[in-house]
Order: structure tokens, then sequence, then C-alpha cells
């Protein structure tokens, strides 16, 4: 496990915008994937769009295609996820990965994949942070 520092989120009425920034050790962070993944109680936690830092390949769910944006900055080490005409459907806990054991397929794929579907142990997290959107 390495220790990935989320920020952003917070409150936002539908329609809104709000960004996400998750920082990693650049030793994490390079040629790799990282996503985000939310979740709402009693659900399981979902990939919603994650990027490929060798090459800037990215990857989104069907629910924020065209409304999500995720990206990178190599010389913080960090990825974003801009959330752009946001939607009281997207009310979560945000939550960043990152994979640190098998390989980037586990998470940089089509369809992004669960939590479940993901080998144990195979992300590291971040502390998360909560999205609320309100109509």
């Amino acid at each position: 496990q390495v220790q990935l520092v989320e920020s952003g989120g917070g409150s936002v009425q539908a329609g809104g915008s709000l960004r996400l920034s998750c920082a990693a050790p650049k030793f994490t962070y390079s040629n790799n994937c990282m996503g985000w993944f939310r979740q709402i109680p009693g659900k399981e936690r979902e990939g919603v769009a994650a990027i490929y830092t060798g090459n800037g390949l990215t990857y989104y769910s069907d629910s924020v295609k065209g409304r999500f944006t995720v990206s990178q900055d190599n010389a913080e080490a960090t990825v974003y996820l801009q959330m752009n005409s946001l939607k009281p459907d997207d009310t979560a806990m945000y939550y960043c990965a990152a994979v640190t054991a098998g390989g980037s397929w586990y998470l940089c794929r089509n369809p992004l994949p669960t939590e479940a579907a993901i080998s144990p142990g195979s992300l590291s997290w971040g502390q998360g942070t909560q999205v609320t959107v309100s109509s």
C-alpha cells in the first residue's frame, strides 16, 4: 500500500462542477494506471474514470462519459477528475486508486471494473472525499 492524497470534493447544485485531485509518490505514478471510484452506502465501489500515465490513455464509465474528464500532471505526479454537469446521482464518496500489484490492465480497461472484480490487494486507495450534488 502506498499513500495517495486526495483533495477537492464538496457540495454543489445540479449542473455545477467540481475537481478532485490525487497526488501519488513518483514511483507509483509513473507508467501506471490510476483512477477514480465512487461508492454510495450499501453498494459496491464502481470505477468511473482511469488514466494510464505512461501515454495518457483514458477510460470512462458510461454514466460519466462526456461529463467527467480525467487528466494528469507529470511534474506533480497528480491525477485530476474534472466533473462537469453534475447530477444528484453523482452523489457519492469518491476514491482515488492506483495499481500497486499486478498489471495496469487490472484497472485500465473497458469497461472499468468494480472493486470486487479486481484482485484483492492490487490497488492502493486514497482516503476518500465526499461529493454531494443537490437538485
